[in-house]
C-alpha cells in the first residue's frame, strides 16, 4: 500500500483470502482510531465487530510493539556492527524481518 486510502481494498482482500484459503470466518478486527479502519458498511455486510483500542495507550498493542522493537533493534545491530551506510536501512529491516 502507498497511501491510507487502499486499506479498504486491501482489508476486502486479506478478508477473501482468510476465508478462501483457510475457511474461516474473521469475526473481530481490533485497530487504533485511525480513520482508514473506519469502514462500518464493510464492517456490517461481512458480520465482522471492529474494536478500536484506547487513546495513547500501547500497552494495548503490547505483542505488535514488542515486534516492532524488536526488529528496529536487530536492524540498528546489523547497520552499526556492519558499518554500512544508512541507505541500507531497508535492507536491514528486511534481514531483521525474515
Amino acid at each position: 500500500m502507498k497511501t491510507k486510502v487502499e486499506t479498504r481494498d486491501a482489508l476486502t482482500k486479506f478478508v477473501i483470502m482468510i476465508n478462501t484459503q483457510f475457511h474461516k470466518k474473521i469475526k473481530i478486527i481490533r485497530s487504533d482510531n485511525g480513520s482508514e479502519f473506519m469502514c462500518r458498511d464493510l464492517y456490517d455486510n461481512l458480520g465482522i465487530i471492529h474494536q478500536t483500542s484506547c487513546i495513547e495507550t500501547p500497552q494495548q498493542n503490547s505483542i505488535v510493539e514488542k515486534k516492532h522493537r524488536h526488529i528496529l533493534e536487530v536492524s540498528r545491530s546489523l547497520i552499526f556492527q556492519s558499518n554500512i551506510p544508512m541507505i541500507f536501512w531497508s535492507y536491514a529491516v528486511m534481514q531483521a524481518f525474515f
